[in-house]
């Protein structure tokens, strides 16, 4: 799948595609559905498939204190899209100069010259351009003037409930991981780099592999009974803990650590994928390192429990 970087990367030959444009957080089923009427569109015309996504996200660039818990990073959405079939990811930067651009020339510049898009498909609920002017409707009139068709899709309902990236961060605070994986389409899960930490793990006897979450915030605070993937070619057992770590207070940004059940082995540099099956209990500040200690015994019984070992 080809990453094209800002206005300035594209080239004659990205004109001629079929489009969606949105956040994806999450690429949660009900993004899974715009994606495939997407696909399905471009195998129709033979064309590509071209998905504009904004970094920062539009609520990070303009309220970063209080935008919503990101579900992924930008890294693990790109491959979510590319284990899809998309062809194309577009990453435009939003600036206070996008953010400012009217709804008609956001159209013509993004769709119509830099893309050249002969189909659009986006979400029942889109807004772009300044003050949020930009729609549906405004989109398809610019198509009857451009030539260009223009569909939409219905919100996604599965089981009577609505399927939405908000939603899905709801359920993950309440930790139903059940549900999560229902609305996502898959279990719920953060991936990333093993970075080399302080080590301070391996002096209270429980070595974990750090994570950055590459996110202004997490939806997950605490402690939990995971499955991890990347390491080799089985999946292993771990709890991890998702937070600032309050007992050392070493942490401004929140970090996610895991350690795995009975393994003995280098992770720096691997890139794993954390699969969260059961939250064990809150993230909480102990009187000192025996106490803390103590208590990740106690967390790792308890993982062991979950998965039977």
């Amino acid at each position: 799948m080809e990453l094209i970087r800002g206005f300035h990367n594209f080239r004659p030959h990205h004109r001629g595609c079929v489009a969606t444009i949105g956040a994806f957080d999450g690429v949660h089923r009900g993004h899974q559905a715009v994606l495939r009427q997407l696909m399905a569109k471009g195998q129709e015309l033979g064309l590509p498939t071209t998905v504009v996504l904004f970094e920062p996200l539009p609520r990070e660039f303009l309220a970063p204190g209080v935008a919503p818990a990101r579900l992924m990073s930008f890294r693990e959405k790109f491959l979510a899209l590319k284990a899809l079939g998309i062809d194309r990811v577009a990453r435009i930067r939003f600036t206070d100069g996008l953010r400012n651009m009217d709804a008609d020339e956001f159209i013509s510049t993004l769709f119509v010259r830099c893309l050249g898009a002969k189909y659009i498909v986006v979400g029942d609920d889109l807004r772009f351009g300044r003050n949020r002017s930009g729609d549906f409707d405004l989109l398809r009139q610019f198509g009857k003037r451009d030539g260009f068709g223009v569909d939409d899709t219905s919100t996604l309902e599965l089981t009577g409930e609505r399927v939405s990236s908000t939603r899905i961060r709801e359920v993950l605070d309440q930790a139903d991981f059940a549900l999560a994986e229902r609305l996502l389409g898959r279990p719920y899960s953060i991936s990333g780099r093993v970075m080399m930490g302080k080590q301070l793990g391996r002096t209270i006897n429980a070595p974990t592999a750090n994570v950055q979450l590459r996110r202004l915030r997490s939806p997950l605070s605490g402690v939990f009974a995971v499955e991890v993937d990347g390491i080799d070619q089985q999946r292993h057992v771990g709890v991890a803990n998702v937070g600032v770590r309050p007992t050392i207070g070493d942490l401004s940004e929140a970090i996610l650590e895991v350690h795995l059940l009975d393994f003995n082995g280098d992770l720096y540099g691997k890139n794993i994928t954390v699969i969260f099956r059961q939250k064990i209990r809150e993230e909480m500040k102990f009187d000192g390192i025996p106490a803390l200690q103590a208590q990740i015994a106690d967390d790792i019984q308890q993982t062991r429990q979950f998965f039977a070992l």
